[in-house]
Formats: structure tokens, sequence, C-alpha cells
């Protein structure tokens, strides 16, 4: 990273940097006045040379500060002629206003980005960059529909809250730590709370506190955050059929932006990026369907969470190779070069899709995704005499009444063992008796399995709700069982089989057809690996455990032992369908 030196001071909010020969103004804490009053701040940037240009706006809850210290696209895009607005969004740091995460956002987002519009210094071509939360309140924004935004790459967010703030009716738990390390610290100090009050103090308090946060039962008796934020407890109180949920469901609002989007995710991103990516673009197209120019790609590498690791390639345990990695503020300014400023650059002439196929370890340019398959039902069956394992196998089990039991106990539940996203070793799960595990016999050719994937599995339980995982793992001739994609796009709760019906308890011991259909991956399958699927009730801490007793863990802690049957025969056929593409050598 190159260094900036202070040069001249202008004013007292205005400073006049410079990078090599390059000189730029930067506007420290630039009042924006939000339409109900509430003032937010953003430092500007923007070559000193002058003109109209045009702007990029970033608005992130992280601090602009530490942003312009850990990126370097604000820069780069400054030395490429744009202005840049970088800002803290309402209620964070040199933001007024009461923080509560993502509700304001989209009209917080569409004020800033028609200030920006407006300024002397803008020619009114506004574009969007980020992740995560940055990319977040950018699609908040954009379905509100500022007439200026033109451009925009929201990467590793989300589609809709029932993948965001849930997953398959489960309660994502990540919530608490992401709001410990990153929220509540700041929160104390302004309301001169007990507790920590930095960042570096709050991440030693969760090596000490938060594996007790994490088993707090009732979820609403978490009195950590009680104090710090009550929207958590908000959130908690709405379940994810919920219709107020929709301030942040995006799936039926894509004809409301006109901008130029480039969505961006990872195979081992959070479980909301790559659904929210694929999504998303599919929404765009549907919404643009005739347009000679969609404006609309989609970017699917091999990483995992955040903007350094799409330098990186390496991903937990895998490593892809050098071609793995991007230039993430590249990808970023040719977008906007082309879209914002009209440069003939190729953008448009490029495939729409790009993704990394894990295995084979290639990029691939595509003309749609997902990419036309062949599917390959692949049939649960019983363990074979002498083994411990099941089977997957190309016809359905013909025995009648087939079935395989475990017990799940809440108490007692199948525990993550790595803290970390990424590609890990998963092989030790198979030796749990409340595990089942089914493996393919040894692919005699590459195999690869690019796209969405569905199991379809028929349970029973003798309780009145239970969560059903399904793990899809790449399996070497050593052991080693990796996993394809991060918690939380493999799990279902049985309560929210028809969602849209909202929670519906079982009749114990009545057998239910339960269908997964958020899994996704690019991977080959080697010659001589196995194709592994994992069956179990819990997965935790990534994600809430069900009780089993058909009381809610939001405010209850009762809990049952139960027993959990899976049929594999030919009238109750549970199966994964698996999207193979011709592998391209």
């Amino acid at each position: 990273m190159r260094l900036w030196a202070l040069v001249l001071i202008l004013a007292p909010s205005i400073l006049m940097v410079a990078q090599d020969s390059t000189h730029f103004v930067l506007e420290k804490n630039v009042p924006l006045s939000m339409r109900d009053g509430a003032i937010l701040r953003a430092d500007v940037m923007r070559p000193a040379e002058g003109g109209k240009l045009p702007v990029l706006v970033y608005r992130t809850p992280y601090g602009k500060d530490a942003a312009q210290r850990e990126y370097t696209t604000f820069k780069h895009a400054a030395e490429r002629g744009y202005a840049v607005v970088i800002q803290d969004v309402r209620g964070r740091f040199h933001s007024d206003g009461d923080f509560r995460p993502y509700e304001n956002e989209g009209r917080d987002g569409y004020d800033t980005i028609e200030w920006a519009a407006s300024q002397p210094w803008s020619n009114g071509a506004v574009g969007t960059f980020g992740l995560s939360y940055p990319g977040a309140v950018q699609w908040l924004a954009a379905v509100q529909s500022p007439p200026h935004l033109k451009a925009m790459i929201p990467a590793m967010t989300f589609s809709t809250p029932q993948n965001f703030f849930y997953a398959g009716g489960t309660w994502d738990m990540s919530w608490i730590e992401w709001i410990w390390d990153n929220i509540a610290w700041d929160a104390r100090a302004k309301k001169n709370l007990p507790g920590p009050r930095t960042y570096e103090d709050a991440l030693a308090a969760w090596k000490e506190q938060g594996s007790n946060m994490l088993g707090t039962l009732p979820l609403l008796d978490l009195k950590p955050l009680q104090q710090v934020a009550p929207y958590y407890f908000d959130w908690l109180r709405h379940p994810p059929e919920d219709r107020w949920w929709n301030w942040s469901e995006l799936r039926d609002k894509y004809s409301r932006t006109q901008a130029a989007v480039l969505n961006l995710s990872a195979w081992y991103d959070d479980n909301y990026g790559p659904e929210g990516a694929t999504t998303n673009y599919a929404g765009l197209l549907q919404a643009r369907e005739g347009d000679k120019d969609a404006r609309t790609h989609l970017l699917l590498g091999p990483w995992v969470h955040g903007v350094d690791n799409t330098e990186k390639t390496r991903s937990g345990e895998r490593e892809f190779g050098p071609t793995a990695a991007i230039d993430y503020d590249e990808v970023v300014l040719r977008w906007m070069d082309h879209y914002l400023k009209g440069m003939d650059n190729g953008v448009d002439r490029e495939k729409p899709v790009r993704y990394f196929v894990m295995g084979r370890n290639q990029w691939r340019d595509a003309d749609q995704w997902p990419p036309a398959a062949r599917a390959m039902l692949a049939f649960l069956a019983p363990e074979t005499p002498g083994t411990s394992l099941g089977r997957l196998q190309t016809t359905p089990f013909d025995n009648k009444d087939s079935f395989t039991e475990f017990v799940s106990d809440p108490a007692s539940p199948v525990v993550n063992p790595y803290n970390s996203s990424g590609a890990h070793d998963y092989r030790k799960l198979a030796d749990r008796a409340d595990v089942l595990t089914f493996d393919s016999a040894m692919l005699q050719e590459d195999t690869e399995v690019t796209g969405p994937i569905k199991a379809r599995i028929f349970v029973s339980c003798d309780c009145r709700d239970f969560d059903l995982w399904a793990r899809l793992l790449d399996v070497s001739p050593d052991g080693t069982a990796i996993n394809l994609m991060s918690p939380g796009l493999d799990v279902l709760r049985a309560s929210y089989r028809d969602l849209g019906r909202g929670r519906q308890l079982l009749s114990p011991g009545k057998i239910y057809e339960l269908k997964l259909e958020n899994l996704i991956t690019s991977n080959v399958f080697l010659q001589g690996h196995r194709i592994r699927l994992q069956i179990s009730a819990s997965f935790t801490p990534n994600f809430s455990r069900n009780l089993q007793s058909g009381e809610s863990e939001v405010n209850s802690a009762q809990m049952k032992r139960a027993h959990v049957r899976v049929f594999h025969d030919s009238t109750r056929p549970s199966q994964i369908l698996l999207p193979v593409v011709p592998v391209v050598r």
C-alpha cells in the first residue's frame, strides 16, 4: 500500500493530499441531511484538477476512516477520475441518529445518491460498490429507485431476509457475534454502559463469553445485548414468514432499478452470498427480458467472505491455484468505467457469467446461469453389511419400508468443529451416531456438478419439529471429506417445509417429504473420489437449535430428544439431484 502525505491544509475539513504525482482534495466529515433531518457525514475524495466527475458512493457501518485505511479502492477510483463519497451510515461513528442495522439504509442510501448527483463536482452519474453490509445498502437503496444511480456492484450480500436473518426457518446465530464485535462496544461507549468499549476489548471478551452467549436459551434472554442492541430482539420477535420483513425483501423488486449490476459472491461466502448473487442475477434478467443489454453480470469465485479474500488462492484447506485470485479494485472500476463513463472497454461484449470450477480449478465463462446440465439422481440406500455408511446409488432401494434412524438430542447437538469459513475436513462427523452418512461408489471419471442442487428427503419424527441438515461433501481417496458450501444453504426446519403457509408443526410418526432447494456449488469430483451426503438434525453454533418440543427457541428452553427416521425405498425414495455438466478438459 502506498503512503499518503499531507501537503497542504486548506481548511479544517478540507485537505489536499498527494499520492505520487497525483493530487486529490479530501473533504472530511461533509454533512448530508437526510429527509427526516438526521445528519450523516461523509468524506469526499476527488482529483484536485476539478471539473464535473462521475461519483462512486460507499456507505459503511464499520467506519469510513477505517475503510480508507484498509481498502485501496477509493484511491484507485480517484486516480481514475472519480469523485468518491465514503459515508458512515446512520448512528455510526461520525453520523448522527440511531443505528438499527439495515432498516434505514434504503431511504438514507437514496438520499445520499441523489445528494452526490447534485453536487457542483458531480456530473450526475452515480455508482455504488461494497461488500457485505456495504453491499446490502446498495440493494436496499436501489429498490427505492434513485434516478441518478447508474451502476452498482453489490458483493457478497443477500436476496431475501429468509436466507439472511434466517436460513431454512432457523435463526442465524452469527448475528450475536457480529453485533458484539462490531456494534456493541461503540454503543456502550456512547451510552456509558459497562463492558468492552473498544473493538480489541470486544474481541477479547468474546473469547471468554461467546460460547455462553451462543448457548443462551431462550434466545430472548441474551442479556449482554439487551441494552446495546434492542433491534436484535425486535428481529427475533418476527418469524421468517412475517410480512414485517418486506422492507429487506428484494426478490419482488428488481424492476425498480435500472442500474447496471455486477453480482459478486463466492462458493465459501456466507450462505446468503451465492444464493443472493444468483437469485438477484436471475431476477434482474427476468425484469429486463427483451433488453438488448440486460446490464447485469454474475461473478462467482472460490473465496470466503471479505474483500481481502478475493485476492487469495486458498479457502480453508483447499488451494485453488494462482488464477483463483482477482483484482477486486480493477473489477469494480472496469465496470464503472463502462457504465458511468461510457468507455468502450468490452464489458458489454463479455459473457455475462463467470464462475470458478473447484476441483478442476478453472474459470468458466458462460452465457447463462445455471449452465446446461444433466440431472443425476443419487438415491439414499441403507448401509451394507460390515460398514457403518449408507450408500448413494443410481436407482431407488427396492426393499419395502426401508429407513435409517438416529436419535437427535438438542442438549447434545452436532457441533461444527471449525470456527472459520472455507473448505474443511469433516470426515470425523461420520463417526457420530446422530449423523447419517451416505457415500457414492468410487467415481470412475471426473464428474462436474455445477448449479443449484436439490434434495428430497422422506422423514418422520416422534416429535413436533426438527431441523434437517443435508451436507454435500467431496471425499478423497485418503478419506478427507471436504464441504462444498457454507452452512445455511443445507438446512430446512421441518415446520417451515412450506414457508408461505407459516409454521406447521409435525404430527409425530407421520412421514413427510422435505425439500432442500438452496444448495449450490461448482465442483469437479475427481476420478477416484466419492460424493457424500450427510444428514443430521443439528449443526451448531452456526444456526439456532431446534428444541424438538414444538416450542420455539426464541422464547422457550424446553427440549426433547427425538427419534428421526430417514426413509429410502421405492415409494419414499430419498434422493439428491445433482446438475452434472460435461467436464471441460
